[in-house]
């Protein structure tokens, strides 16, 4: 694990650090050999030098976003273009960690 996206999960308001770090787990129980680093201010997660995913948070949501999803199924919670889709979790939300995990998967398999 990578300390500059540990201290940028940190220093999220308590709620957001909650949901990434939960978010960072799945990414590292996933993808076992992931590489982590922060890019354009926000936590990547690579695998083979590919992005699998990112995790970007706003004001009001963290924004868990799947790389490579091209050809693969996201349920209606998901925004995005073909190659990237995302979902924003807010506080209270929990987010489906299987599902997420499912389609990380999916997406990353090909990477």
């Amino acid at each position: 694990m990578n300390q500059e996206v540990t201290t940028f999960i940190e220093n999220l308001p308590k709620w957001q650090s909650d949901i990434s770090s939960t978010l960072r787990d799945l990414v590292h129980a996933t993808i076992p050999a992931v590489e982590e680093r922060i890019q354009y201010k926000k936590p990547h997660f690579l695998k083979n030098g590919h992005y699998a995913a990112v995790i970007s948070p706003s004001k009001d949501a963290i924004a868990f976003m799947i790389m490579n999803a091209s050809g693969i199924e996201f349920p209606k919670t998901f925004d995005g273009p073909a190659e990237r889709k995302w979902i924003k979790l807010r506080e209270g939300d929990s987010a489906d960690i299987s599902m997420l995990s499912e389609l990380l998967k999916q997406a990353s398999d090909t990477l």
